[in-house]
């Protein structure tokens, strides 16, 4: 049996997404980027989530078709993180995205989640997924790598005012 599960939340367990998404831990890797969207905090990389929000975000998943999910700790049943991929029409592909929460990082959830978050995406009949991030994020360029995930391009991106390398990584399912 597996460790993780995936969990589509209800709109009253956005809690959670909004415990994540508030942590400066967990979304320090997200922190320094030229972007302005609601709520954001360019120095942790943590973004608002008020419970005013969770309805227009639930909608606009189910609307749109995007896949959503809370991981579960099978052991404890105790949400560890979230595993997401949606379709971008400006790069007409699919992305998809994994946070894992930073209290259970580097047990091993990672590489269980992109599994999982992969064979949905291939079960609903999606044909390649894409990722990005910065290069100097070692370990998560080894974790896609050794889930499948080759490098498509380099790019270069600012943060924190800086130009940093960073990979487009993409798996055919």
């Amino acid at each position: 049996m597996s460790r993780l599960s995936y969990y589509i939340p209800k709109i009253e367990d956005y809690w959670y997404e909004e415990k994540l998404l508030s942590d400066p831990l967990t979304m320090s890797y997200n922190a320094g980027y030229d972007v302005s969207y609601f709520g954001y905090h360019y120095d942790t990389g943590c973004i608002d989530f008020p419970k005013s929000r969770w309805k227009e975000s639930y909608d606009k998943r189910i609307n749109k078709h995007k896949f959503f999910a809370y991981l579960v700790d099978n052991s404890t049943n105790n949400y560890i993180g979230t595993i997401n991929f949606q379709f971008n029409e400006f790069e007409s592909r699919y992305e998809c995205g994994i946070v894992i929460e930073a209290k259970y990082r580097h047990l091993g959830f990672a590489s269980e989640g992109l599994k999982l978050l992969c064979d949905e995406a291939k079960k609903q009949g999606i044909k390649e997924l894409y990722d990005n991030f910065e290069v100097d994020r070692g370990h998560v360029l080894e974790l896609f790598l050794s889930s499948g995930f080759v490098i498509d391009k380099y790019e270069k991106w600012m943060k924190f005012g800086a130009e940093v390398q960073g990979a487009i990584v993409r798996k055919v399912l």
